[in-house]
């Protein structure tokens, strides 16, 4: 049987009329799902009995499990356990504006970014929609308040799991679900062209975030190995195709790595690359790890590289660290666990 949170509300609709079922009937089970928290359709108390024995016998109403929390003044972090008892996790923040969190959407990740812990796992297979849906419901369960945006940023690459994280995002957005509005949700790709492409037809404005990293095809290649499947130039083709179909800002992700992608040059590049485009720099300092040689660029190098990056016309930020006395880095604390 297919987990329950596996479905937006249209899709449910659709099941049920196939059985001979009101359409009515996927609101009711959306406002005890969400709203009223009860997860035993036993319990669906103005649901008919013959539809809530219909619910048992046709979906799966189970649940991930949080194995671990480790807690700082600015962020938690979650590891979770799957049915199948793989690990995966997720990251609260707490910004001026509201609690933040960033989701898994893949155990492991092929990507193999050579600065990413994440990626030093393999790849085990797709998360479901129903496994990144229960990661935010755990975490606002856990904290006893609302989620206010949703980062797809964490384990994983979502556009390599494209179909379940666009019913994610539909059911995280659902009035009568989780309500997150769309332009409080973000979506991070590493590059995948065609999928940034087919992005452009999502119905709902969500954010789209570019993890960059490097201004040149020879920088991206040493660190991260999509640059071998596609170069800038292809990358900046398709997000010019998305913003002439959406007219929706984007972000480049760029972490700053010493001595890698953080010097005057690179900086002077960066500007040029993105000059004249809607696009604003998110630059990203490094949390380290003791599984990987790459080092945090030092403050002042990243201050030199901002200003450089403002001089030019860049609308740049310098994102704030997090979870600095906790697994900071994505992927660290489940990479601990196994």
């Amino acid at each position: 049987m297919n987990n329950i949170f596996n479905y937006p509300k249209q899709e449910l609709i659709n099941i049920l009329e196939k059985h001979g079922k009101k359409a009515f009937l996927a609101t009711q089970i959306y406002e005890w799902l969400y709203d009223k928290k009860e997860y035993n359709p036993s319990n669906f108390a103005n649901i008919k009995k013959e539809n809530r024995e219909f619910l048992i016998n046709n979906f799966d109403f189970s649940f991930i499990k949080i194995e671990k929390v480790e807690e700082d003044i600015d962020a938690k972090k979650f590891l979770f356990r799957l049915l199948d008892g793989q690990k995966i996790e997720a990251v609260l923040m707490y910004h001026d504006y509201g609690k933040s969190i960033c989701v898994s959407s893949q155990v492991g990740c092929n990507m193999g970014c050579r600065f990413c812990e994440s990626g030093r796992l393999k790849k085990v297979r797709d998360l479901q929609t129903y496994e990144m849906v229960e990661q935010i419901i755990l975490v606002s369960d856990y904290i006893k308040e609302r989620i206010d945006s949703v980062v797809i940023m964490g384990i994983g690459e979502p556009f390599d799991n494209y179909d379940n994280v666009m019913n994610f995002i539909k059911i995280i957005n659902d009035p009568k679900a989780l309500a997150i509005g769309a332009r409080h949700i973000t979506v991070s790709t590493c590059g995948i062209v065609p999928k940034i492409k087919e992005f452009t037809s999502f119905p709902l404005q969500v954010n789209l975030a570019i993890s960059l990293h490097a201004p040149s095809d020879e920088i991206r290649k040493k660190i991260m190995p999509i640059a071998n499947a596609y170069k800038i130039e292809e990358i900046m083709c398709a997000l010019d195709y998305y913003y002439a179909k959406t007219n929706r800002r984007i972000t480049i992700e760029y972490i700053m790595l010493k001595d890698i992608n953080d010097s005057k040059e690179c900086a002077n590049m960066l500007a040029s690359l993105i000059k004249g485009k809607n696009m604003y720099v998110n630059l990203i300092p490094y949390n380290e790890t003791n599984n990987i040689d790459y080092k945090a660029s030092d403050k002042g190098q990243i201050d030199l590289f901002f200003n450089i990056l403002k001089q030019k016309g860049i609308d740049v930020t310098v994102r704030r660290r997090f979870g600095a006395n906790i697994s900071a880095a994505c992927g660290q604390l489940r990479s601990k666990e196994m």
